[in-house]
């Protein structure tokens, strides 16, 4: 029977420390992409809306709807009949258009 070397004791526990190191960094990476694509997403649908808004409510319209989906409005055109609108959720910005034609 072979006796056991005292320099081999502990290496699995490294080896495991390492593999949970690993995925928890991993898992954090994940759910930082996921917040900043639910960002954007966010940030594109409060600017959607704004636009809609802004066809027939005007300016003041355009700024309530993208308060109420989470966003603020930083930018304004009306050009002739298009609506030109900027929304910024977090880091994240969006533009959008809309027709006030039929």
């Amino acid at each position: 029977m072979r006796s056991r070397d005292n320099n081999d004791v502990g290496q699995a526990t490294m080896l495991l420390l390492a593999v949970v190191v690993l995925v928890a960094l991993s898992a954090v990476a994940v759910a930082e992409f996921g917040r900043r694509i639910e960002q954007r997403e966010q940030a594109q649908v409060a600017a959607d809306a704004a636009a809609l808004a802004g066809t027939t409510g005007g300016q003041s319209s355009a700024a309530a709807f993208a308060a109420a989906n989470g966003g603020a409005l930083v930018r304004f055109r009306i050009d002739g009949a298009e609506v030109v609108v900027e929304v910024v959720v977090g880091d994240s910005r969006a533009t959008a258009r809309a027709t006030r034609a039929p």
